[in-house]
């Protein structure tokens, strides 16, 4: 379903096409060349997390939408600026009412999570005085002032909301990445401060011999040249390099047979060359950085290879690349450990927000500790008044005793003790 696979596709393919109808046609291979072929079965990917806040609720709201004939017959034809634009959102209107009762249940338990997200945020700063219809509107994936019916706006705002934030993806990742690497670094340098000069000369020894066994590492491939694709070829599809065909490749590695390579597929093209550079079982080795060098290696391919940028690959576009000399004689790929992901006064700047949040932490701990104290102080003396009026009623009951008065009860009335 091309409608499908557009919208999704440029949402970091959320979900795979699953109608057999509009799938590739096959792409014969010459079995007189490559021996023992085994095609990847059809299967059904389960859809990727996108990292959304609202990822559960964009799935939900799509497979519903799926199980519509007329809203599917309606968005086959759809490209990518009339899903972006919303126009085609009005057709939500025409289908079946069950659907639109399935959609309206699914929306009045998102505005209830929201609504219990911002419960749960607000508690934690002990706000009082809540108001969800105003807090709600911090939310653009739907349509907050109509909370229990799921609407034309409501799709419009999802597709916009998600394209929008996906769009941004990749770049927040990197972002995070950089945080990650001067955090790693900041927390080396102050462990370092906390040793003599002895251990520490040990340790930056230890950190000098782990990185360049890190940088010890075969050749790495130039993602999507033709050395790469046929190292692939040979070692997980098992082929003779020298039939290495690039339009049997292209079938062999479109896993779901839509006639598409996705993001999800070519990242797996990568994996041969990441294992060259990184191995879990190695201390040297750090698995956050090999998700960097996996996301740049596909940034890559993509930038190159996908020509009308809807974050998808056809045959033609996947051909045409093989074509050019980047292919044949590409340039040598520069992987992470041969770049410096930040400047010295980038890290200072981050420590000193570190800093600063750290401060805020000591303070409001400071503050906690303070109510703490104070409470127990006002226990204290609510324990010392309940021993003292304890103590004065023992006293005033001794007295009666003394004067031969009944003792009272505990409201007061006069106990007499029955004459045996």
């Amino acid at each position: 379903m091309r409608w499908r696979t557009v919208l999704l596709q440029y949402c970091f393919l959320l979900i795979t096409c699953l109608l057999t109808a509009l799938e590739a046609v096959p792409i014969d291979v010459d079995k007189t060349k490559v021996q023992n072929i085994h095609p990847v079965e059809s299967a059904k990917i389960e859809p990727p997390d996108t990292g959304l806040y609202y990822d559960e609720y964009l799935k939900q709201v799509i497979d519903v939408l799926e199980t519509d004939k007329h809203f599917r017959e309606k968005l086959q034809k759809a490209d990518i600026e009339e899903i972006k634009s919303g126009r085609l959102s009005k057709e939500l209107d025409l289908v079946s009412h069950h659907v639109r009762t399935k959609l309206d249940e699914l929306k009045r338990q998102e505005v209830g999570r929201l609504r219990m997200l911002i419960k749960a945020k607000l508690d934690s700063l002990q706000d009082i005085g809540m108001d969800h219809q105003a807090l709600l509107k911090q939310f653009d994936h739907l349509n907050h002032l109509n909370p229990d019916k799921f609407e034309s706006t409501d799709l419009d705002m999802l597709i916009k909301a998600a394209t929008s934030d996906l769009e941004h993806y990749d770049k927040t990742r990197h972002e995070e990445f950089k945080k990650y690497e001067m955090m790693k670094e900041h927390e080396r340098r102050e462990y370092l401060k906390t040793l003599n000069e002895e251990k520490r000369k040990e340790e930056e020894s230890k950190f000098e011999e782990m990185k360049k066994k890190h940088e010890n590492h075969p050749k790495v491939n130039h993602p999507g040249s033709k050395d790469q694709l046929k190292e692939v070829w040979e070692e997980t599809d098992g082929l003779d390099p020298n039939d290495f065909d690039p339009k049997t490749f292209f079938k062999l590695h479109d896993v779901n047979s839509d006639g598409f390579l996705d993001e999800q597929e070519l990242e797996a093209l990568f994996t041969k060359e990441l294992e060259k550079v990184y191995d879990p079982k190695n201390e040297e080795d750090d698995m956050v950085e090999m998700e960097e060098e996996r996301l740049r290696m596909r940034e890559h391919v993509m930038n190159e290879v996908d020509t009308n940028k809807d974050r998808l690959v056809t045959l033609e576009e996947f051909l045409k690349a093989t074509e050019k000399k980047e292919f044949l004689e590409p340039d040598s790929w520069e992987t992470l450990d041969q770049q410096q992901f930040f400047t010295e006064e980038e890290l200072k700047e981050y420590e000193n927000i570190i800093a600063l949040q750290e401060n805020e932490l000591k303070k409001k701990a400071d503050e906690l500790q303070k109510q703490k104290e104070e409470l127990q102080r006002q226990h204290d003396q609510l324990e010392a008044q309940k021993l003292e009026y304890h103590q004065v009623i023992q006293q005033m009951e001794q007295k009666k005793l003394q004067q031969g008065i009944p003792p009272s009860g505990p409201a007061g009335e006069l106990k007499f003790e029955p004459h045996i």
